[in-house]
């Protein structure tokens, strides 16, 4: 689809089989360019970099992901080195002298689960973890409940990172949360992967993901989306929360700048926000949509899934696909085996690139691949695992 945009990528390790789009996502070649363009900013600008940087090169990072989820206002985004930075920031808005109930689910990311988890061993938190399985009942059982209220903060994904499946009825969610709760949607898996349409719930909810994935940006580009006329005060709190106000000196009350910047954080590398305003121009000037990525993307997971039915593999068979084919699902196939471990390292052993989580291997399909990448990664599974 856009397989010539990541030359430097192919060329650095040609024999290697890689379709971890879903993880860790090549760069295209434009992002080497971004790369050394805030190297010369650094250089030429020093200290005056950071003027650059808010006046030119976020604001047009705030305006890629407003066109992409359709929120109504760039304004309303925040960036950060990383998400998790955003989940305890988030975490910082709920009063601290109250043990907090969170309702979520048990498939979310480690950055908020592990997180979660170690506040609830302090007794700060607890928390109820909703299943994902079964697929066809999922939004059903967890708008119940919500329902039960009493819920301070609700937190789940958008496209879960574990098997793909999408939460579509993002609407319903919201609309069911109490509403004194922080609602936190993990977009991660669903930007620049398929169509996001947040314009009835971006008033309700925050929503957050970052450039690592399928946005092709790597590390660095965390954002995160609030609602319009949030007045939230962090506690988790940067000098970059008042960025605009350091002139004039503190004043009796911590100030907070209008907008995302509340959620700012402080001193961090922007490379990665110059690397993502590459990926996004170069989709703008390839005129590649979400939608486009994701039809491609499930093109190439139908033609590798007809491939493993003509090599009969019992390890890589339909019945171990989560969720199963015909479940609305994201990028990337996710297979739950027996044998994980070992299936993995015989993949690896054929130089095919692709993860595990626990008991189940992911495979990503992106826009650097085409259908003769995956022809490749068929004759690799076949020398790994026919018998």
């Amino acid at each position: 689809m856009l397989g010539k945009h990541f030359s430097r990528f192919r060329a650095a390790n040609p024999q290697r089989i890689h379709f971890a789009a879903h993880s860790h996502h090549p760069w295209p070649d434009v992002t080497h360019d971004a790369h050394t363009a805030y190297w010369a900013d650094s250089n030429a600008l020093a200290d005056a970099k950071w003027e650059k940087v808010f006046r030119e090169v976020v604001p047009k990072a705030q305006a890629h992901i407003a066109r992409m989820a359709r929120l109504s206002d760039p304004r309303q985004v925040a960036f950060a080195p990383n998400t998790h930075e955003f989940v305890t920031r988030l975490y910082s808005c709920l009063p601290d002298k109250k043990t907090l109930r969170v309702l979520t689910t048990g498939s979310e990311f480690h950055s908020f689960r592990r997180q979660t988890r170690r506040l609830q061993e302090d007794g700060r938190v607890v928390a109820e973890e909703i299943p994902t399985a079964p697929w066809d009942t999922f939004v059903e059982r967890f708008v119940a409940a919500e329902k039960r209220g009493g819920w301070d903060m609700v937190w789940l994904s958008h496209v879960f990172y574990d098997s793909a499946f999408v939460a579509a009825d993002l609407e319903a969610i919201c609309d069911a949360a109490p509403a004194d709760a922080l609602v936190c949607i993990d977009g991660y898996h669903a930007l620049c992967a398929l169509p996001i349409d947040l314009a009835r719930v971006h008033e309700r909810a925050f929503y957050l993901g970052g450039g690592y994935k399928y946005a092709m940006a790597g590390e660095g580009a965390g954002y995160l989306a609030i609602p319009p006329g949030c007045d939230l005060r962090p506690a988790d709190t940067g000098w970059f929360a008042s960025f605009d106000t350091l002139s004039t000196g503190p004043g009796e009350a911590v100030a907070y700048a209008p907008h995302a910047m509340r959620f700012w954080g402080a001193t961090f590398d922007p490379c990665g926000v110059y690397r993502f305003n590459a990926s996004m121009d170069m989709l703008v000037t390839e005129r590649v949509d979400a939608a486009a990525i994701h039809r491609h993307s499930t093109t190439l997971q139908k033609h590798f899934l007809d491939g493993l039915l003509r090599l009969g593999l019992k390890s890589l068979a339909p019945g171990h696909l989560v969720p199963p084919a015909g479940v609305p699902r994201g990028n990337f196939l996710a297979f739950d085996v027996d044998d994980a471990p070992g299936i993995f390292q015989r993949l690896k052993d054929q130089r095919v690139v692709i993860d595990r989580r626990d008991r189940r291997l992911r495979f990503g399909f992106g826009v650097y691949h085409e259908a003769s990448d995956v022809d490749r990664l068929l004759e690799a599974v076949a020398r790994a695992l026919m018998p």
